[in-house]
């Protein structure tokens, strides 16, 4: 009678396991499980958007996941954690000191592919400011992904825009031009190892990224198609208590806005 009784209970939570991943599956769409590439976005300090990105990656299963979020260094001391083990994990990327929201919203999104290949895409700000000594133009991979010219001019009088709406209008207007370069930069980079990791693995990839990074008209996504475009790629926007993030995403879905205080309380400090 024992043994029945086990059998019925893992009977129960297995036929419940299945049950979740099949919700999984159906909430995710098919045009997103069938892209060689997906992007997540996010707004970095949004629990809800990082518990989605876990639920999609679990649901799509990637051979590899790109973090906006590490470098290759970190990528590397990672892939050999276990990813169960939040703390290890944690000390191995030394996430504390990265500057990133709390480790515990991301560790889902690890843990949810436990067996794919880790890539870092981060570029810090000390590479940035080297890689930008000189013009972005003239950056080895510039011209496969077309930033060996420059934006068109909508483009960067839109992108100037963002950056000093994001700094608060702050920053003095000769900084703007440079702090779009190092948003392309950073586009450019997350669509190369992109690419790389799909090469390496096969694909499918997922990357974890900021909304400004994943929008389709001009962000990685529109670098990936404009250096391979056979590769098809998919990118989920996420949007907070309503609001849409700009640029456009193949799907834009919404979550709550975290209680927050005055962002630009820090600039005027």
């Amino acid at each position: 009678m024992k043994t029945g009784s086990g059998f019925l209970r893992f009977g129960a939570v297995l036929g419940a396991a299945l049950f979740f991943a099949q919700t999984l599956l159906a909430e995710v769409p098919a045009t997103a499980r069938a892209a060689d590439i997906v992007f997540l976005g996010e707004q970095h300090d949004n629990p809800d958007h990082h518990a989605r990105q876990a639920e999609w990656v679990a649901a799509l299963a990637p051979r590899a996941l790109v973090f906006e979020m590490l470098t290759p260094r970190q990528a590397q001391r990672g892939a050999r954690e276990d990813r169960a083990d939040a703390r290890a994990l944690e000390g191995a990327l030394e996430w504390e000191s990265s500057g990133w929201p709390d480790f515990a919203m991301y560790h889902p999104i690890f843990r949810a592919a436990p067996d794919a290949a880790l890539y870092g895409a981060g570029v810090p700000r000390a590479q940035v400011r080297r890689a930008l000594e000189r013009p972005l133009a003239e950056n080895p991979l510039s011209a496969r992904y077309g930033l060996d010219r420059p934006a068109p001019q909508a483009e960067q009088a839109q992108r100037e825009a963002g950056q000093d709406a994001a700094h608060c209008g702050m920053l003095p207007a000769e900084m703007l031009p440079v702090m779009v370069d190092a948003q392309r930069l950073r586009d450019m980079t997350l669509a190369d190892a992109a690419l790389r990791a799909l090469d390496e693995t096969g694909g499918p990839v997922v990357v974890i990224t900021g909304n400004g990074h994943a929008r389709l008209d001009w962000g990685a996504p529109a670098l990936v198609v404009r250096a391979a475009p056979e590769v098809s790629v998919f990118s989920l926007l996420q949007g907070e208590a309503g609001g849409t993030p700009p640029g456009g995403g193949s799907l834009t879905l919404d979550a709550p806005a975290p209680a927050s205080g005055d962002p630009c309380a820090a600039f005027r400090d």
